[in-house]
């Protein structure tokens, strides 16, 4: 058990390390900050001046290993737009994409999970077909098309909401809504097929045999089982709180991280959008381990699998 544990602890911190690397290095090949900041009519002296505070001058392997000591004592940069902190400006934003978020994960949850074990039930029926149409057209659509079509029809049209903005709780209805339909029709595509899967295995017909209420049998055997792979889809939608949010911000000006993000990029804010990055990938981590710990105490001949692995 400590073993599955450890080698599952030590990926993580590898995948965390990869992550900020290749920010790093993509960000610093991608554009100069002192000329995007500055702009393109600042005198060279002005860019030279910029770039030798920063650090920017500085050879990218040297500038690599300042960063990394920067990490291991808690120091993420500052902003180079208004000298903030960068963690500071990440954390005042981040109950606001959760005020998004959440309320669009319980939707997911509730509509994807219900709805893919009631097609499976009744799979080749009107309703399983209904549900998969409405899924799979769920899935497809990307998310900001689904955003602006909301917001033409409830803001435009019917004029029942407010197209952007923060200012009150209706301001957050569409949003959410786009949010949570993406993310609840892939949840009951995945959770109708792994109810399908386990329905077909041979211990769900044995303990029919037996004379066991189908009710247990689905309650009992089926539900337990078909869990473990939907897990691995709700820890994914977990980890992707912050990150998903990101169009759906920029689509209804919702002023949270994946707004900031945009901005920060735009604007070559290194700092800022490395710390972004590197929480949104400790977050993603940390589901994810989360999940591996959940499955190692559910499935023990996974533990036996990663050990023999290693």
């Amino acid at each position: 058990m400590l073993r599955y544990f450890a080698i599952r602890l030590g990926r993580a911190a590898i995948t965390i390390a990869l992550v900020v690397t290749f920010a790093f290095i993509v960000l610093r090949l991608s554009g100069d900050p002192a000329q995007i900041i500055l702009g393109p009519e600042a005198p060279p002296e002005a860019i030279a001046a910029f770039r030798a505070a920063w650090g920017l001058d500085d050879q990218l392997w040297l500038q690599y290993f300042h960063y990394f000591g920067a990490i291991a004592q808690g120091e993420l940069g500052r902003s180079m737009r208004d000298g903030r902190s960068a963690i500071e400006l990440v954390v005042e934003r981040i109950p606001v994409t959760l005020a998004l978020t959440l309320p669009a994960l319980a939707i997911k949850l509730c509509v994807g999970v219900p709805a893919g074990i009631y097609a499976a039930l009744h799979r080749g029926s009107l309703a399983d077909r209904v549900v998969m149409m409405l899924s799979v057209a769920g899935f497809t659509i990307p998310s900001f098309v689904l955003g602006l079509t909301l917001v033409l029809v409830f803001a435009v049209k019917l004029g029942w909401l407010p197209s952007g903005g923060q200012d009150s709780w209706r301001h957050a209805i569409l949003p959410v809504l786009t949010l949570g339909i993406g993310g609840g029709a892939v949840l009951a595509r995945f959770t109708r097929s792994a109810m399908l899967e386990v329905l077909g295995q041979p211990f769900i017909r044995t303990a029919s045999a037996k004379g066991v209420p189908w009710r247990d049998v689905i309650i009992g055997h089926a539900l337990p089982n078909a869990a473990i792979p939907t897990v691995t889809i709700i820890g994914f939608m977990i980890g992707t709180l912050i990150a998903g949010a990101v169009v759906v911000e920029s689509v209804f000006s919702w002023p949270g991280v994946g707004r900031l993000l945009v901005v920060a990029v735009a604007n070559r804010d290194l700092a800022v959008v490395q710390c972004i990055l590197l929480l949104v990938a400790a977050t993603m981590v940390t589901s994810n381990l989360i999940v591996d710990f959940l499955y190692g105490f559910l499935d023990p001949r996974l533990r036996q699998t990663v050990g023999k692995a290693a």
